[in-house]
């Protein structure tokens, strides 16, 4: 038997052996997503957010840093300037001995806090380089999307920051300022981070297309500032995900337009058309055929959101159908059917409009 089982595993070893040797010869550039690649290397390299890094150039000139509280929408900055400015202060050497980072996919609860956190921050630095230059004499520990952090852990946190004034500095980054406990906000200086304006995301978008030879129209990238709504990031994964579909000829509006999943236009107007000039039987036809198509009845509403705004209806006519797309929003958070909400909304569109003839 151990005759049989030693002869069984000598010939499983052999076809791994010519598998490796084929290709370890071989070494494949790494693709890296264009979010990473273009995130910024340095304070300066950051878009639009002027007082976070006119804050982060004092500490690097040699100022201390104070633990700080990073807020705002999503893709505005947040991680990638704290990042940047770690790089900067630490260099690559010491980088990765001198900064936590802990994300929302990270284990951090209480026990985390008071054992990985406490540790870290516990640990004494020098304050200098191995390239010579000065360094702070202090680590930082970066929570990444700190508003998902239970009471408890964010609780526990309080004396450590507190405690390990002299050896670490915080940084906390979250969406949503008010789910943090006002002990933490109040030992840090807290910085709102703004979507990006339609200029710099343009600008910065312009530069990847440039430094990646792409083929694009000016629609295609007024499209992806319109469709992102201040958030690079999407920005720049809708381009990316563009120039994959169209590799070799111009990124187009349409393009644009069907990789972020939003209704066209020329739907929406012709949806509020019908509202206004035509039958209810065809109206039902209408909804029907943009839920078959697969659009979301979510994306539908803040899209119709938009444009009953800039409509020539009365305030009194605008808000009455507002108070519906929030019953109509609830609604659709609670799980209910997409027709039947749709159809009441452009139901209460079309008695509105009728009003006004």
């Amino acid at each position: 038997m151990q005759a049989f089982l030693k002869g069984a595993s000598t010939q499983s070893v052999k076809p791994q052996k010519d598998k490796s040797a084929g290709t370890s010869g071989e070494k494949k550039p790494r693709a890296l997503p264009w979010v990473e690649k273009y995130r910024p290397k340095c304070v300066d390299e950051v878009a639009f957010q002027e007082e976070v890094v006119a804050v982060l150039k004092k500490s690097l000139e040699g100022a201390d840093l104070p633990n700080l509280l990073f807020y705002g929408p999503p893709g505005t900055g947040k991680t990638s300037t704290i990042l940047a400015a770690a790089r900067q202060l630490y260099g690559p050497e010491l980088y990765r001995q001198r900064v936590l980072e802990l994300n929302a996919s990270d284990e951090r609860g209480i026990q985390v806090v008071r054992e990985k956190v406490k540790n870290f921050a516990q640990l004494t630095v020098a304050g200098t380089r191995p390239d010579g230059k000065p360094c702070p004499p202090f680590k930082i520990v970066i929570l990444d999307e700190a508003d998902s952090m239970t009471g408890a852990a964010q609780a526990a946190l309080r004396r450590t920051m507190e405690k390990e004034s002299r050896t670490t500095r915080f940084c906390l980054i979250c969406n949503y300022v008010s789910r943090i406990i006002e002990p933490l906000t109040s030992r840090c200086s807290k910085f709102r981070f703004k979507p990006l304006a339609n200029q710099i995301q343009e600008e910065r978008l312009l530069e990847i297309c440039q430094k990646e030879n792409l083929k694009y129209s000016k629609e295609a990238i007024d499209a992806l500032v319109r469709v992102s709504e201040g958030d690079l990031r999407k920005a720049i994964t809708y381009l990316q995900s563009a120039a994959r579909l169209n590799s070799d000829k111009e990124i187009t509006e349409n393009s644009v337009i069907e990789i972020a999943g939003v209704v066209p236009p020329k739907l929406i107007e012709n949806l509020l058309q019908i509202c206004y000039k035509s039958t209810f039987e065809k109206l039902q036809i209408a909804v029907k055929n943009m839920i078959d198509e697969g659009y979301a009845a979510t994306q539908i509403l803040n899209q119709l959101h938009d444009v009953i705004i800039q409509e020539t209806l009365s305030d009194k006519q605008k808000s009455v159908i507002a108070e519906k797309m929030a019953e109509l929003d609830k609604c659709l958070a609670d799980g209910a059917d997409e027709y039947l909400q749709m159809m009441g909304l452009c139901s209460v569109i079309m008695q509105q409009a009728a009003q006004t003839d």
